[in-house]
């Protein structure tokens, strides 16, 4: 017979989360944001290979992303109006925690699996936050998957990427609710 834990059921019934935009100081200290990478840390790895890594972005390193943005931008020809986004993302965050998908060579676990593991991590991430009491967006964005921004910006490795970027801080408003899926028509129930 299951043991049920109604909170923590009722938490993932009700998680949302929190516009970028909306987010302000203060953000997690460091102290306070270690349980919160422990918990995002304990997601399922297939292996035990840790295929990922955080690089935690506080406000300078922000700034300078966003500064290293419009860089990028105009030589990729990336329209005003993206790296305008962007950039606000960057600067407006107090905290951004990015979640880099890192495989391991394996003979056992497919690339696939461990980028599964990633984006594990910055879902639990998110959840982690949250449950801690912070605001927090999981964003990505087109900075982030291009290889100029994340090696040279992040100091990525060639074969390393963005999972997902965690914005972090305090929230300024409650977002509304939005439609969910019609589970209906995306469940499909196989008896035999």
């Amino acid at each position: 017979m299951p043991d049920p834990n109604p909170t923590v059921m009722e938490f993932l019934l009700t998680r949302r989360s929190r516009p970028s935009k909306t987010l302000t100081a203060p953000a997690p200290t460091r102290d306070e944001l270690m349980p919160i990478l422990t918990a995002a840390a304990r997601s399922p790895d297939h292996g035990k290979l840790e295929p990922w890594r955080f690089i935690v972005l506080q406000p300078a390193a922000l700034a300078r992303l966003a500064e290293f943005a419009a860089i990028r931008a105009e030589a990729l020809g990336v329209a005003p109006e993206q790296l305008a986004k962007t950039q606000s993302s960057l600067r407006g965050a107090p905290l951004a925690v990015a979640v880099i998908a890192a495989p391991k060579p394996s003979g056992k676990i497919p690339e696939i699996e461990q980028l599964y593991s990633a984006g594990a991590v910055c879902l639990a991430l998110l959840n982690a936050a949250h449950a801690a009491g912070w605001g927090a967006n999981w964003l990505s964005g087109w900075a982030a998957h291009d290889r100029g921004f994340v090696e040279e910006g992040l100091g990525l490795a060639p074969a390393e990427r963005v999972a997902g970027i965690i914005h972090i801080g305090t929230e300024t408003s409650t977002p509304p609710e939005r439609p969910r899926p019609d589970l209906d028509a995306i469940t499909e129930w196989v008896e035999a």
